[in-house]
């Protein structure tokens, strides 16, 4: 395999996760929720996922046990520091895993990462041989040119998003109250009310989602006041 049976095997399993975000928000709240901050209809955690799988554990294929506790691994360490940099990033917590048993900071849990490993081995034994055949059976310039464009287009997709989630910022800054639960409601409430299609996308997209960072901020202004 090269590099362009890579990206494209990258945007296949961002665009399936995708579906199963989609899929499972519809089971849970009977709302089919467009899932992911960015635009189209992928999210790049499970593309990162599964190529890092295919590349790094591979080669345990003759080890199914083994295999799967080596993905739970990875699956844990790459949801957690996304949720970790897009929370330091944006001064917003995503998604929160804090009611939830045998949790890590709310940002992972067992209860999620057992489906992620069950979901690994299936890339691994199932839809890679089933892709890379597919793959193998287009000429090199098509896949360069398949590459190519989906990779604008999902860079010019990246700088709208993060535009569109930066200005979260702007709308907590506006904000003079010293309680997380109710600066994101307001937050939420103030870009619900801005009526663009994509800002109200984002706030269904992750309905949990809290800014962070400005109330540890008044926290410490308090402290240094006390003092």
């Amino acid at each position: 395999m090269n590099i362009y049976d890579y990206i494209i095997l990258f945007f296949i399993y961002s665009f399936l996760g995708f579906l199963i975000e989609v899929i499972v928000t519809l089971a849970c709240t009977n709302k089919l929720v467009n899932r992911g901050f960015l635009i189209g209809p992928y999210c790049p955690i499970y593309g990162v996922g599964a190529i890092l799988v295919t590349l790094l554990l591979t080669h345990y294929i003759d080890r199914p046990l083994g295999l799967f506790i080596l993905c739970i691994f990875i699956c844990a360490i790459i949801e957690y520091f996304t949720s970790y940099i897009l929370e330091k990033i944006f001064n917003t917590r995503w998604w929160d895993y804090s009611n939830k048993k045998l949790n890590i900071n709310g940002r992972i849990c067992v209860e999620n990462l057992i489906p992620f490993g069950i979901g690994c081995l299936i890339v691994i034994y199932i839809l890679n041989p089933f892709f890379t055949n597919l793959l193998l059976q287009i000429p090199l310039t098509i896949k360069k040119i398949i590459s190519i464009v989906t990779l604008i287009i999902f860079v010019i997709d990246i700088i709208i998003s993060f535009k569109i989630i930066w200005k979260f910022k702007k709308f907590a800054k506006n904000i003079k109250k010293d309680n997380t639960e109710k600066v994101t409601k307001y937050v939420r409430k103030e870009i619900l009310h801005t009526n663009k299609k994509l800002y109200t996308r984002i706030v269904n997209a992750f309905p949990k989602f809290e800014i962070t960072k400005i109330f540890k901020k008044k926290k410490k202004i308090k402290k240094n006041k006390r003092k």
